[in-house]
């Protein structure tokens, strides 16, 4: 073994799929990258996430106490980057990148239609934000696009590296 620097650790522990978090406040919706995320519970499905303080989502996530969680593949990862190295502060992001907000069923944050999926949620906790800006979210409503089959995803791994799903693996296991 060698030492590693600490300011590593998170790329060798990356939760989960890059992901686009979107917001609306005062009907103006906005859109941000995130990779720091988490599954908490299977049912109902809760999800933790950080959202920074200085991330222009950050107001509206606490604000409105909704959002939606979606899902981009590989096809749209150079939007999802794009969309990350811009702020909804000062233009619009959907615009600008070329992403179409959708109308959600129950939140009033948008549906984004070139994600494969995309997850409703409210906020049911906010123990942790001003120590962490750590949000539990609950998915309240779920979507997919069947028209993209087989989707994959991108994660960080920090400083502009990114590692795409592949190969997939099935192993016996009782979990369900």
């Amino acid at each position: 073994m060698k030492k590693l620097s600490l300011d590593k650790v998170y790329q060798l522990i990356e939760p989960g799929p890059v992901v686009l978090l979107t917001t609306a406040e005062n009907d103006r919706p906005n859109v941000m990258t995130m990779s720091w995320h988490m599954m908490v519970e299977f049912t109902p499905p809760l999800i933790a996430c950080i959202v920074s303080q200085g991330d222009f989502s950050f107001r509206a996530l606490e604000k409105t106490r909704e959002c939606v969680i979606a899902l981009p593949a590989v096809e749209i990862a150079e939007k999802v980057v794009a969309i990350g190295n811009c702020s909804g502060r000062d233009e619009d992001k959907f615009g600008r990148i070329g992403l179409t907000p959708l109308p959600a069923g129950t939140v009033s944050a948008p549906l984004v239609k070139e994600c494969f999926a995309n997850l409703e949620c409210r906020v049911v906790d906010t123990a942790l934000v001003e120590k962490f800006n750590l949000f539990v979210l609950e998915v309240v409503a779920a979507w997919f696009d069947p028209a993209q089959k087989n989707p994959r995803t991108i994660h960080h791994h920090g400083y502009g590296h990114f590692v795409v799903d592949g190969e997939e693996l099935r192993i016996a296991s009782r979990m369900p």
